[in-house]
């Protein structure tokens, strides 16, 4: 019963978004909430939340302000690596259990979550993965960011190569099955590999969040957090847009924002994970118009 709870509340709170909820330009999130890794606007004051690995399959949800409304446990399911969460218009809701930092994985999964509470799974592997890991310079298969757009699910890569900085875009059906996921395509972003992903309402936006771990002087960790918009693309062809950049975070104290969703068509949210001298919270950051300059 509390799992069709979940899936009524996000079916009917997906319309309008308050005032007051977007009139919040950051707050902390709940102590439960230490590894943000993923975010899903459901409507009014409705935010839902998940953590990554080592932490419980759990989802939850918070009002515009950060308070902790709801703790739903995902049965049947396991969090070997959690990294993003998205939703389709009927309700459906995506968890993306694909993280994959030594690039091993060969149970990647992806939890579908009905709104009559019914849990399901897309288990898949990349078309251009022969070695589970490849060599250190192809660490490009760690997955942490993806959304639900048109029937299918588009995932973004995350780069561990420490080599360079490229995202391959991937779409899988957005139903229960096995496949080999579709490689639609790949950037080199400057000096930045993706944490998270997004798609405007209106589907005329695609954002990127994505961070750099680098030394300052040689020894001051910092960890700058951007924006990477794509517009005016060809269907689905995400990449190929009109690329801009936009300031994500900067934080004196090294963290990881690592969830992202839309508020309105140019606005969204970041959110980070909590470290030892850095509260998990979220941010509100308006994006840029189209004109502006799209010059990293």
């Amino acid at each position: 019963m509390r799992i069709i709870s979940i899936a009524i509340l996000l079916f009917y709170s997906s319309i309008l978004l308050s005032q007051n909820f977007l009139s919040n330009k950051k707050f902390k999130l709940p102590k439960g909430i230490t590894e943000a890794s993923g975010a899903y606007l459901a409507g009014a004051d409705s935010l839902w939340w998940l953590n990554d690995s080592g932490n419980a399959p759990e989802l939850y949800r918070t009002d515009g302000g950060g308070a902790l409304l709801e703790t739903y446990a995902v049965p049947g399911s396991l969090n070997r690596d959690w990294e993003d969460l998205t939703a389709a218009p009927d309700g459906r809701i995506f968890i993306g259990d694909f993280g994959n930092n030594a690039n091993r994985r060969q149970d990647l999964c992806i939890y579908i979550l009905s709104k009559e509470g019914q849990l399901d799974s897309i288990r898949f592997a990349y078309p251009d993965q022969g070695a589970f890991p490849p060599p250190k310079a192809e660490w490009q298969f760690d997955m942490e960011g993806f959304f639900y757009y048109q029937d299918s699910l588009h995932l973004f890569s995350k780069d561990k190569s420490e080599q360079s900085f490229i995202t391959k875009h991937y779409s899988l059906p957005a139903k229960p099955g096995t496949y080999t996921a579709q490689l639609r395509g790949q950037l080199e972003l400057p000096k930045r590999i993706v944490t998270a992903a997004a798609i405007s309402e209106d589907g005329q936006t695609v954002v990127l969040l994505a961070y750099r771990f680098k030394m300052f002087l040689g020894f001051f960790p910092l960890t700058p957090a951007d924006l990477f918009l794509f517009r005016d693309f060809e269907g689905t062809d995400f990449l190929s847009g009109q690329m801009q950049r936009k300031r994500g975070a900067r934080c004196l104290m090294p963290t990881q924002y690592e969830a992202v969703d839309f508020t309105g068509p140019n606005t969204v949210y970041i959110a980070s994970e909590r470290t030892p001298l850095f509260h998990q919270k979220a941010k509100r950051r308006k994006l840029p118009l189209i004109e502006a300059d799209a010059q990293p």
